[in-house]
């Protein structure tokens, strides 16, 4: 299996990326119609996850600090302003009340990244400035992605070039209905080309794919394209990140990582609202992939609401009492 480097692409990475980036190598078809996913073994391995995997006072309030650390805190809504960016930012650099983070020893703590449409790069850029914190947009037509396919291109080249350092983008939906392997990993090349050394995380959608199987195998392709993180959703779909797919597409992440050596992160995204639920997906990230993936540079939860109730659990832990969830609002 031969590493397919873009050009100028060697040694791009992220300032907290570790490893080095995913290069992508050539399709192997054999793999790809291989892969296979049991769907009944997969549900049981997820329905006993999140009653197995429960932590208490402060063991969970240290996977609740790490779950913020890993959020991409996102608006991606048609009356988003410069003002509200601006105080998702603040929120982004404050995710936790200062008396707090005191409290529990984690002065500094920051979300991943803030997500936005490609509008609002330049002000969230600004209120983010010296904070360390990366910028995503979303691209490619989001969510749907049936935009002409040069201007899909040309908006991850406007979001590079406006500043954002991640970019998260919609692959064609159809090409997995359809089997169209070769189509997914030619379309996922050049999204990676265009986006140079910004990160690309590919949202497969997975709710609107059919199948784990298909979940399993696009999961593959893109990542032979060169994806650095691979998402769930889009967050607009009906259905969302769900533990069977995450299951299915963490194990793709394993074996890829097996056969070539190099670390793709993972990203769920959509309906992700309880801290509850954000320590069970820790928890399977963990077991499937090791502790290494428990990073912001791996791994990442698309969430709007769930800083919130992380806040008011770990209000509680320090103070004994819960507080009014209007009390953590994100921005």
């Amino acid at each position: 299996m031969t590493p397919v480097t873009a050009k100028g692409d060697k040694t791009a990475q992220l300032p907290q990326l570790q490893d080095a980036r995913n290069p992508g190598m050539l399709l192997d078809m054999d793999w790809v119609r291989a892969a296979r996913a049991n769907r009944s073994a997969i549900e049981r391995r997820a329905a006993t996850l999140p009653g197995r995997r429960s932590v208490k006072k402060e063991y969970q309030a240290a996977w609740l600090a790490r779950a913020i650390s890993c959020i991409d805190l996102t608006t991606l809504a048609g009356d988003d302003t410069p003002g509200r960016v601006a105080r998702l930012c603040a929120k982004a650099r404050h995710p936790v009340r200062a008396d707090l983070l005191e409290a529990l020893g984690l002065e500094g703590l920051t979300v991943g990244a803030v997500c936005v449409y490609h509008d609002m790069i330049a002000p969230a850029l600004a209120a983010l400035q010296g904070s360390g914190i990366p910028v995503a947009a979303v691209s490619t037509g989001f969510p749907a992605g049936l935009s002409p396919f040069r201007l899909r291109v040309a908006e991850i080249e406007e979001s590079v070039q406006a500043g954002a350092q991640e970019i998260d983008i919609v692959i064609s939906r159809r090409k997995v209905l359809t089997g169209d392997w070769q189509g997914l990993y030619d379309e996922m090349r050049t999204f990676r080309a265009a986006c140079g050394e910004a990160h690309v995380k590919a949202i497969l959608a997975t709710g609107e794919l059919g199948t784990l199987q298909n979940v399993a195998r696009a999961s593959l392709v893109c990542m032979m394209a060169g994806a650095d993180f691979i998402k769930t959703s889009t967050g607009k779909e009906s259905v969302n990140a769900t533990l069977p797919v995450s299951l299915v597409m963490m194990r793709a992440i394993r074996a890829y990582h097996e056969a070539t050596g190099y670390r793709v992160g993972y990203k769920p995204a959509g309906g992700i609202s309880k801290a509850k639920d954000a320590v069970t997906y820790l928890a399977l990230v963990k077991e499937e992939l090791g502790d290494r993936w428990l990073r912001p540079d791996l791994f990442r939860f698309g969430a709007s609401s769930l800083l919130g109730d992380i806040e008011r659990q770990l209000e509680h832990h320090v103070t004994g009492a819960y507080s009014a969830s209007w009390r953590h609002a994100a921005g």
